[in-house]
């Protein structure tokens, strides 16, 4: 679902948004105290399975969320399902370079394309699979996104930030048809890239 809020915090939300894009560097210090404790729950959300070892804590993640957020540079944000998307999208990057250097660290703890699948019916559980398959779900994103940017955002708003089809309709603005149908063909997509790497490994 996406985040609670009355429509006076939404409209506080959007317009401090605004001015953090028009140069208003404090913009986000003022923001981060009304949209923490969400962004704190996505986070959560992110690691709440995570498998035992990861080094990374919900504060810790959000943390460095954060930081990547103050270095966002030339981005017109929307409104708060924008801002939620673009955190959604860091905290992923985020677990995916964990991800890749324990992967690192281990030196040959198994093939490459060894992973399992992933389960896009489970929305939007995350942090299940945050090994190999993670890591080969955010590649297989990449290449779509040369290809097919909506159906990226699709897949980010609905999979890793927890919105309903009609949510991530009125994000994207298009119809909720359009969106059964990108989340249908880019489940399609993904699972037959990673398959195919996972068959040339």
């Amino acid at each position: 679902m996406s985040p609670p809020a009355g429509t006076t915090q939404n409209a506080e939300v959007t317009a401090l948004l605004r001015a953090w894009s028009s140069g208003d560097t404090d913009a986000l210090d003022r923001l981060m105290p009304i949209v923490y404790a969400e962004l704190h729950r996505l986070a959560g959300m992110y690691l709440r399975r995570e498998r035992a070892g990861n080094s990374l804590q919900t504060t810790a993640l959000l943390n460095e969320a954060y930081l990547r957020l103050v270095n966002v540079r030339e981005t017109e944000w929307q409104d708060r399902t924008h801002f939620f998307a673009m955190s959604a999208r860091l905290m992923r990057r985020i677990l995916v370079d964990a991800a890749r250097k324990r992967a690192a660290a281990r030196r040959g703890g198994g093939k490459p394309g060894d992973h399992s699948p992933v389960d896009f019916d489970a929305v939007p559980d995350l942090g299940a699979e945050m090994g190999r398959a993670a890591i080969a779900l955010n590649d297989a994103l990449d290449a779509l996104e040369k290809i097919d940017s909506r159906k990226v955002q699709v897949i980010e708003l609905r999979f890793f930030a927890g919105l309903t089809v009609e949510e991530t309709a009125v994000a994207l603005s298009i119809s909720p048809n359009t969106v059964i149908r990108d989340w249908r063909l880019a489940k399609s997509w993904l699972l037959r890239e990673m398959s195919g790497k996972s068959d040339q490994s």
